[in-house]
């Protein structure tokens, strides 16, 4: 071990017993109650405090449970009072409780430049859903850019889709995505239409910032229209199958829609607004997206 690893373990053990002993402190518990109620010694956890114990995760979770934290909350700052109460609260609320809460808080507090945010529109759903048709003739008709953020993606890392995924795995992939959605956001005061990714509602610290920065759209379609004009567009990815592969194949397509679908309605359903475009031609989708979408005030764009 080299002299610089031992210092940066010495200050983690340091750090950590430093929440041990304010943790207990806070619990107003003596060093020998947390003993007994952990199964502890007395002896290890004064080397624990003092920086000098070294402490296993199973020795971490026995301390935690006398402390009546988790792990998470011994090893993570802890909150101010008021956000503390806020945590407590949202704990008690449901998952579409608490969808609401978050678009309140972010409603009233200003989460991103509201005028701004209604200038550039985003349009979300899974691919065939008509993202990039109707989207390039809303920004022609609005008189903004249209732009592709997975194309912008790959200007950010230099290299394609199939290779960012390669070299740098998903985890890298969702930082050149948050990078290149806060580079369409800053370069478009003045409004844009962008499609973006089927799956970017899956990463909720991304989708979070699409929300503050976009005004969202959901492109609604059935399973059965969604197969349909993925087949006509000869791509099948990400789903099971292709074309050639024959019945079988296909069918194993349709479920995999089917179950992204169902797996991400309820996150789709969390955009501004929603465009049911199954069973509906271009014209008549696209006239729907029209009436969806904020009006474009051409005065304040050119002020």
């Amino acid at each position: 071990m080299t002299l610089a690893s031992e210092h940066d373990t010495r200050a983690t053990m340091a750090e950590l017993g430093g929440r041990v002993r304010a943790w207990r402190a806070r619990r107003g518990m003596t060093r020998r109650q947390l003993a007994a109620d952990s199964g502890l010694s007395e002896r290890f956890l004064a080397d624990v405090e003092t920086g000098k114990g070294n402490v296993s995760i199973n020795s971490l979770e026995a301390a935690a449970r006398a402390l009546n934290i988790t792990v998470l909350e011994l090893l993570q700052d802890a909150p101010r009072p008021p956000l503390a109460r806020l945590h407590d609260l949202a704990g008690r609320l449901d998952d579409g409780q608490l969808e609401q809460a978050y678009a309140m808080l972010a409603s009233h507090f200003g989460a991103g430049d509201a005028l701004g945010r209604e200038r550039r529109v985003a349009l979300i759903g899974l691919r065939g859903a008509g993202k990039s048709t109707l989207g390039a003739q809303l920004a022609g008709d609005r008189g903004v850019p249209f732009v592709e953020l997975d194309r912008q993606i790959e200007r950010e890392a230099g290299t394609s889709m199939n290779e960012i995924l390669l070299l740098h795995g998903q985890a890298g992939y969702r930082r050149y995505e948050r990078r290149a959605l806060l580079h369409i956001a800053e370069q478009h005061d003045d409004g844009v239409v962008m499609t973006t990714g089927g799956s970017i509602v899956s990463e909720r610290e991304t989708f979070d910032l699409l929300q503050s920065r976009f005004y969202c759209v959901w492109l609604k379609a059935s399973p059965e229209e969604h197969m349909s004009r993925v087949v006509a567009q000869g791509d099948m990815r990400p789903f099971h199958g292709n074309v050639e592969e024959g019945r079988g194949a296909m069918g194993e397509a349709m479920d995999d829609i089917r179950r992204i679908l169902s797996s991400r309605e309820a996150l789709y359903a969390r955009a501004d607004a929603v465009v049911d475009t199954a069973a509906r031609s271009v014209k008549q989708s696209l006239k729907d997206l029209e009436r969806a979408v904020p009006a474009v005030h051409h005065q304040e764009r050119t002020a």
